[in-house]
């Protein structure tokens, strides 16, 4: 009698109440990782954006004093990867009147039109935000006429 009396005071879990709790949570982080790894790179492909808007904006400012659009290298020299790398000085970009502001996560460059005087351009940020090689992912163009290209439309 002493025995059965024990058995009902007895309190916890059994183990298939722990291995469903441990089951329900596995499920939860598969969905959860993947989405939060997706936030993340569209909060880093902002950067790309903005920075591409504001070497556009440069462009068109450096032309109306100089009838012209200026080339500009690769910024960092390597592109990035899935850390934020230093923008390199001097830059070319100096001449436009662009900098960011602290390290960035993509590799900008401009190319403009192939006459004497360049009346197009083509401003390109490249990024590897994943680890995977340059451009796998984060990719993106902006021109003259303020036409701006996802290279891997989809991705995020």
């Amino acid at each position: 009698m002493l025995e059965r009396s024990q058995k009902k005071n007895q309190k916890g879990f059994t183990l298939i109440e722990v291995m469903i709790v441990i089951a329900i949570i596995g499920v939860l982080a598969a969905i959860a990782i993947p989405n939060y790894k997706n936030y993340q790179f569209k909060a880093k492909s902002a950067e790309a954006k903005t920075n591409l808007g504001a070497i556009r904006t440069m462009e068109e400012a450096y032309k109306a004093e100089n009838d012209a659009y200026y080339v500009c290298a690769a910024n960092p020299v390597a592109v990035p990867g899935v850390s934020k790398a230093a923008w390199g000085a001097p830059a070319n970009f100096t001449f436009i009147g662009f900098a960011p502001t602290g390290r960035v996560y993509y590799q900008y460059s401009v190319a403009a039109g192939t006459a004497t005087i360049a009346t197009t351009f083509l401003s390109t940020a490249t990024g590897d935000l994943d680890g995977s090689g340059p451009g796998s992912q984060g990719a993106f163009t902006i021109d003259e006429t303020a036409t701006f290209t996802d290279a891997n439309p989809g991705v995020w």
